[in-house]
């Protein structure tokens, strides 16, 4: 059971069906498939001629990439020479050809002068037909990646602007006020009501409409006070100021409290919507506020000082005429978590005289953690039981009782 992994992580029913998933490689893995399965049709309608012309298409193909190369060689060279590689021609080499190119070259270099490979003029003549049209529709964009490809391309080389907001997201704020949320809200919870939960709570909206305060869109939702600020020198600033809010949310007579907060990230997208100079329209914006979702997921579950002090709340954009959906996302979030198993924090071992048993620790794979359990009697709440290390020699024990 994954239990570090499921807490911080948002738990709206149908979100699944909403956040993107990585790409796969289904279609690659289907286009192989055909290939072969086409080679092999054209091998038995004629197998006598099969090598020949496959090494005819073979040659065609590489020599086509080779003279697109060539051109994105010489606009990068007789253009961006100076301004992008610094003069380098080594680096404008590597940017316009890929290896596979250079090694398909050299083999048929290779082959024409010592292979004693020859083509007819006729072959010759198709050949060079075949490399034109391809130059011409490749010019013309009409073989360019599908729309599909290149979103796939941004996502796996991280090029979207969603990943570059998650990350100054995390790295200029969360990275310093998520480790320190537990102190201050243990100061605030020693003089003050005590929180329905000890997690920052943000909210991102599918629409990136990102109002001012809570309370414009859902008057349930109340401002409290401040939990005590972080101050700290960066980039130059002194004493800079991190703060996070309390809200009291209502609810058929009950009032729930949490630190609670928008994306500010998610400004940004709607901001660049609003301009057409950005070229990002409403669409693309849906589709990047689901991709910063998804990325400061993976980027906060893989931060150990993160993991576990915040929840990502996602909002969906058509609720419109509910004026409390905003406090009912937020009270189904609090109540969820009240059903979750919590992880002891961390404690440092009693100094005592008295070794403590190796069987009362636990070692946690997911890093180090550890844990004492004592021997108590039987209770009604809830626990996790774990069996003490074993050697890996060691024969499997049956403990059921059944």
């Amino acid at each position: 059971m994954d239990i570090l992994g499921d807490m911080g992580m948002c738990g709206v029913i149908g979100e699944d069906g909403l956040v993107p998933r990585a790409r796969s490689r289904l279609p690659v893995v289907c286009a192989a498939g055909l290939g072969l399965l086409m080679l092999v049709f054209a091998w038995l309608l004629d197998s006598d001629s099969f090598r020949e012309r496959a090494g005819m298409f073979l040659f065609c193909l590489t020599v086509e990439r080779f003279i697109h190369s060539m051109c994105l060689f010489a606009e990068e060279w007789l253009v961006h020479s100076r301004q992008r590689y610094h003069g380098r021609i080594n680096e404008i080499f590597q940017a316009c050809f890929q290896g596979h190119v250079i090694l398909g070259m050299c083999a048929i270099f290779l082959m024409l002068m010592f292979g004693g490979v020859s083509f007819s003029h006729e072959q010759w003549s198709t050949m060079t037909i075949t490399c034109a049209v391809y130059l011409l529709l490749n010019s013309l964009g009409v073989l360019g990646p599908a729309p599909v490809e290149i979103s796939e391309i941004c996502e796996v080389k991280k090029m979207n602007v969603a990943h570059g907001l998650a990350w100054s997201f995390y790295i200029g704020y969360l990275k310093f006020v998520l480790p320190d949320l537990q102190n201050k809200i243990n100061q605030y919870s020693s003089t003050r009501v005590k929180l329905s939960s000890p997690r920052l709570h943000i909210l991102l909206p599918l629409n990136a409409v990102v109002p001012n305060k809570p309370e414009e869109e859902d008057t349930n939702v109340v401002f409290h006070e401040n939990l005590p600020e972080l101050e700290l020198d960066i980039a130059g600033v002194r004493n800079r100021s991190f703060k996070n809010c309390v809200y009291k949310i209502n609810q058929d007579n009950k009032t729930f409290s949490c630190v609670l907060e928008y994306a500010t990230p998610l400004r940004t997208l709607y901001q660049m919507s609003q301009e057409s100079s950005a070229g990002f329209g409403e669409r693309e914006r849906k589709q990047q506020v689901l991709l910063f979702y998804r990325t400061l997921s993976q980027i906060l579950e893989n931060s150990l000082e993160c993991r576990n002090r915040y929840r990502l709340i996602l909002l969906n954009d058509e609720h419109t005429g509910d004026r409390h959906y905003l406090s009912r996302v937020i009270i189904q979030h609090l109540k969820q978590q009240d059903g979750e198993i919590h992880m002891d924090p961390i404690r440092e071992p009693p100094n005592e005289i008295h070794p403590v048993p190796e069987e009362g620790q636990i070692k946690n794979f997911r890093g180090a953690l550890y844990a004492t359990f004592p021997e108590d009697q039987m209770s009604s709440e809830p626990t996790l039981m774990f069996s003490p290390p074993q050697s890996l020699r060691s024969e499997p024990v049956e403990t059921t009782d059944y």
